[in-house]
């Protein structure tokens, strides 16, 4: 084990700009319920975005250093400081989740049963050369899984088991979900076929419709289409979906989801309510791939709800019971039903690369990075 290891920081500064730079850090020596692993493979999500560049434009960016020690500085639009304020001058390690081996363990059973495993991390500051976290942070992974099969054994994972989860907990049978061609969106059809529950998939191109029509997916439905609407009442209809997970966020789309599932739901009512039908429908937005306010058009009645849906909180709501078993979950199926495809792999210094930098901001459905450190 090396004394040092690299790892991605990143900074506000006073005077309006963000830095990120690779800097080298002390390995640590392991507490007795913690372990040390070299972290293989990280890949970039969109929760990782905001802490790396905060609301600086990364095609701002102006680099200095060398190639395999770049250090680039981003301009804040003017007006956002104060949204970032709290961590003006403090240097962040980002990188939510990723997957390496343990190779240093402390002394209590639970960090030793671990040496030599391959392990998937939810801990943040994977985007490390090496890394040091509590035993119980550790999803221990099959025999035969490698760095890069297990790095994205969290965030996809647990979000689409939460999303599952969610509608058994509230009573739901089944869903609609937006952005649907990501590899989030993909492992939900996997998840929803394998275990029964009816999906709606909302997608935002003619080629994701294809891509997921390949996949078996029995709805799939494009935004764009002059179609869309009746599309999204026939495929609610065909379901019965009452609950929606939205990623867009921005914009109309989580309103017409409401407004197609009341019109099923109208169709059904013995008599008429000026109130609307008593069925209840519910869209969680989880996601900002449109950063427009949201727009909702008040003509689906009465029994609704929108708000937001993040895993953390939802993990605590689940309780540790439901979450080890989603856990235990994820590690049998992580090539499976929870697999992951990337489209790039880079190292920490193309990180740091404007273009590379400008290509994996753009969150764009299919292109997914995975950082090899």
């Amino acid at each position: 084990m090396s004394d040092t290891g690299l790892q991605l920081r990143t900074r506000v500064n006073a005077e309006g700009t963000l830095t990120l730079w690779l800097e080298d850090q002390p390995v640590p020596r392991p507490g007795p319920e913690e372990v040390v692993l070299r972290v293989g493979a990280a890949p970039i999500n969109p929760s990782d975005l905001f802490l790396l560049f905060g609301p600086a434009d990364p095609a701002s960016a102006r680099v200095e250093g060398t190639p395999e020690r770049p250090e680039v500085t981003l301009t804040l639009p003017e007006g956002t400081l104060p949204l970032v304020q709290a961590r003006v001058g403090q240097a962040l390690a980002a990188g939510n989740e990723g997957a390496g081996t343990v190779i240093a363990a402390g002394d209590s059973a639970q960090a030793q049963a671990l040496l030599g495993r391959t392990v998937g991390v939810f801990g943040g500051e994977m985007f490390s050369q090496y890394r040091c976290v509590n035993a119980l942070q550790c999803l221990p992974l099959e025999a035969g899984t490698t760095a890069e099969q297990g790095a994205s054994c969290f965030v996809n994972p647990m979000t689409a088991l939460g999303m599952r989860e969610t509608l058994m907990m509230e009573g739901h049978s089944a869903l609609v979900h937006t952005a649907a061609a990501s590899n989030l969106g993909q492992m939900l059809n996997r998840l929803c076929q394998a275990d029964d529950i009816p999906l709606v998939n909302i997608v935002r191109r003619q080629e994701q419709v294809a891509l997921l029509r390949s996949q078996s997916a029995a709805h799939v439905l494009d935004s764009s289409s002059d179609s869309f609407m009746s599309d999204l009442v026939s495929a609610i209809e065909a379901t019965g979906a009452t609950l929606a997970f939205d990623a867009v966020g921005g914009g109309k789309l989580a309103s017409q989801i409401l407004t197609a599932m009341e019109s099923v739901a109208a169709q059904q009512m013995s008599e008429y309510n000026r109130y609307g039908s008593n069925t209840y429908k519910q869209v969680y937005i989880y996601g900002a791939l449109d950063l427009a306010p949201t727009t909702l058009t008040r003509n689906f009645g009465f029994a609704w709800g929108v708000g937001g849906w993040l895993l953390p909180q939802f993990l605590q709501r689940a309780g540790p019971e439901r979450t080890e078993s989603m856990r235990a979950r994820v590690a049998r199926e992580i090539n499976t039903t929870f697999a992951s495809q990337y489209s790039h792999r880079i190292s920490l210094a193309e990180m740091l690369d404007p273009a590379v930098m400008q290509a994996y901001n753009r969150r764009t459905t299919g292109d997914k990075y995975l950082v090899l450190p």
